[in-house]
């Protein structure tokens, strides 16, 4: 995975071993002469089949399907966009059309389930690979904090789903069941509560050469969303504030945590600044991966497709000084309610590109596509100064990092579990204020109508908004106009494909009866 760890390795044969699509995302296909059985006989190919597990995370569908691109049209500050009518997946969550056989949800699910296939499959074959054992050790930390990963977006995109933590052969794949869900939240905090007790899972990475592997920082922060997330307030607000440290604003002695400075400076895609002092879970990507649309587009890169995908159509500047932007395909555009809410605010010309504006000023003009507002997300457009230098089709190979968990977001919710759980207020709002007081705003208090502002405007476009509206019950009082139901659209539907001749049954949120 030249991705995750350059920096490490190229992707080994051990990823091609694993492949999953459709319904065979259990499945090993072997490649080659190299058979998974026969595989990992040594720490190197140990160590592929660790790649192998990371690749997963940066997953993106052939369908142009990201978690990220997903939640971002689910929720109020996005449309789904894209050309003429709109792309359909991306419309579909954006007007809570989708159905059980139409939508975004199948790649999604493919996604979450090879990830914990490989995992399981490197879990299974380490106690007998002859290496270093504590080299080993770190491996199994870090194996099992990913299954914990991959299993969490399962669980809060779909709910009923199976668990397993063992290899199944394909004919035992069809007599798979759905867990009951507190079962697989109990395995995800016993996955990343091992993880956090490995002493060979350490506190950081050198960032050259192990940029994007966890740390027991990451860990620790997962686990804090997690209880979050099942309102385990005092639980969440502990494991967070390991990760936030004893003085808000201040470096974190032992991970080395720390705010950056310019706000502007996380969404600047050159290496400089790819993991920084703010990065706690970081989703690498490549200009040098060579992807192209010939040897199946979005999935076989590891350039990140919401790059080509946010920027404006037929961009073109018209004076000296333009933003130097790269024509794109117009999804997601930004709603007028986040540019209410956003436009003066410090963070703004960072969040966002008002492209009306550019044109109305003769500085550049573009071509609207669907649903089309003028306003476009900033942190992710391509731009011509960092174009893909690795061949391949320059589309499928930007380089620009992602984050999935910063630290500014572990900020915000550490203070979220102590307003809820009624503790030291103070602390939340060093918390909260530490976050405003990097972009130049003054205090205000610790509540949560102000956090969840707060995250509005801190997080925009960044994959969190909607998790965040469905967290808090807010989901259906704020995307009502959209179509959102209660009760329904919290979660998605189990892909149509993924119910026939197995076990698996249909959520009944969606009519079935699981």
């Amino acid at each position: 995975m030249e991705r995750y760890i350059k920096r490490i390795a190229g992707l080994s044969l051990a990823a091609l071993l694993m492949s999953a699509c459709g319904k065979d995302f259990l499945e090993v296909e072997p490649k080659g002469q190299n058979l998974e059985s026969t595989y990992y006989s040594n720490q190197q190919e140990a160590f592929n089949g660790l790649i192998a597990v990371y690749d997963v995370v940066g997953w993106q569908g052939g369908n142009l399907v990201t978690k990220e691109g997903l939640a971002m049209a689910a929720s109020d500050d996005h449309y789904g966009g894209g050309e003429g009518a709109g792309d359909g997946n991306f419309v579909r969550m954006d007007e809570f059309t989708l159905t059980p056989t139409t939508g975004p949800h199948e790649d999604i699910w493919k996604k979450g389930f090879s990830g914990v296939f490989r995992a399981n499959v490197l879990l299974s074959k380490l106690p007998e690979v002859p290496m270093d054992e504590n080299t080993k050790l770190r491996y199994i930390a870090e194996c099992k904090a990913l299954r914990a990963f991959f299993y969490f977006d399962l669980l809060r995109l779909f709910k009923n789903i199976p668990l397993y933590t063992t290899n199944i052969t394909t004919s035992e794949m069809y007599n798979v069941e759905q867990a009951d869900p507190a079962a697989v939240y109990s395995l995800i905090e016993q996955d990343l509560k091992e993880a956090i007790a490995e002493p060979n899972l350490p506190n950081t990475v050198p960032a050259a050469t192990e940029g994007g592997r966890f740390t027991k920082g990451t860990v620790h922060a997962l686990l804090g969303k997690v209880y979050l997330f099942e309102k385990k307030w005092p639980e969440a607000a502990a494991e967070l504030r390991e990760v936030n440290g004893s003085s808000p604003g201040l470096i974190n002695p032992t991970y080395g945590y720390k705010l950056l400075d310019n706000y502007g400076d996380l969404f600047r895609a050159t290496n400089a600044f790819k993991f920084n002092s703010e990065s706690i879970l970081e989703v690498p990507h490549t200009t040098l991966s060579a992807g192209t649309w010939g040897a199946g587009g979005a999935a076989s890169t590891e350039g990140n497709i919401l790059n080509i995908m946010s920027g404006p159509r037929g961009y073109t500047p018209k004076v000296a000084g333009a933003p130097d932007f790269y024509s794109g395909w117009s999804y997601w555009p930004v709603t007028q309610s986040l540019f209410d809410a956003i436009h003066f605010d410090p963070r703004y010309p960072y969040t966002i590109a008002n492209l009306d504006s550019l044109k109305e000023n003769g500085i550049a003009d573009y071509t609207a596509g669907a649903q089309n507002t003028g306003y476009f997300i900033a942190k992710w457009i391509a731009r011509n100064s960092n174009l893909p230098t690795g061949g391949g089709d320059r589309d499928l190979n930007w380089g620009q990092n992602i984050y999935d968990i910063r630290l500014a977001d572990t900020y915000l919710m550490e203070a979220e579990a102590l307003v809820m759980s009624g503790a030291d207020l103070g602390r939340a709002a060093a918390l909260l204020n530490a976050v405003r007081a990097r972009v130049g705003l003054g205090p205000v208090a610790a509540t949560m109508d102000n956090i969840k502002r707060e995250r509005r405007l801190e997080l925009a476009g960044e994959g969190q908004r909607w998790f965040d509206l469905v967290r808090w019950g807010d989901a259906a009082t704020v995307l009502a106009s959209q179509g959102f139901v209660a009760g329904r659209h919290e979660i998605l539907p189990i892909p149509i494909l993924e119910l026939s001749n197995t076990k698996l049954q249909q959520s009944k949120e969606w009519g079935g009866t699981k």
